[in-house]
């Protein structure tokens, strides 16, 4: 997994919004990337939620938030749909940016060792670089930490 420091690999991938997305589109502001497993499960149904209910403090913060997994476009429409999102979705089938920040591999799931996405979130600064890793993440909570630590980099550099 990439970590604190590294350069986030560019990306282009297509989103729920009916354009592609890319890392260039971000360039000057605070890029919170979060790699989830699947749509409508009840983890990632959270974490999307409670990054929603945060779109103000994010936005204020100079962040955007973009979420990733390998569902199609067309099942991160109806998820955004169903459940109120504020920000982009995007469709990685091929995995190609979950191997790339290292963010699919082996986890253990009720017991039993799969293969799957490891739910995690990046926080890139306007110049592309990573400045947070959270791997693992637990949702309850990690909205909160998210947004803790941009403010403790924005602080930082004040």
């Amino acid at each position: 997994m990439l970590g604190e420091g590294d350069k986030a690999p560019s990306f282009k991938l297509d989103s729920d919004l009916g354009k592609p997305v890319q890392l260039k589109d971000f360039r000057g502001q605070i890029l919170v990337l979060y790699f989830y497993p699947k749509d409508n499960t009840p983890g990632c149904t959270r974490e999307a939620q409670a990054f929603t209910a945060a779109a103000k403090a994010f936005a204020k913060a100079g962040a955007a938030v973009v979420g990733v997994s390998k569902d199609s476009v067309k099942s991160h429409a109806g998820f955004r749909e169903k459940h109120g999102l504020s920000f982009p979705l995007l469709s990685d089938p091929e995995l190609v940016l979950h191997e790339a920040f290292g963010t699919y591999g082996e986890k253990t799931m009720y017991g039993k060792k799969i293969m799957g996405t490891i739910r995690s979130t990046f926080i890139i600064d306007g110049k592309g670089k990573i400045v947070r890793v959270f791997p693992n993440v637990r949702v309850d909570g990690h909205v909160e930490a998210v947004l803790d630590a941009i403010k403790e980099l924005k602080a930082s550099k004040a």
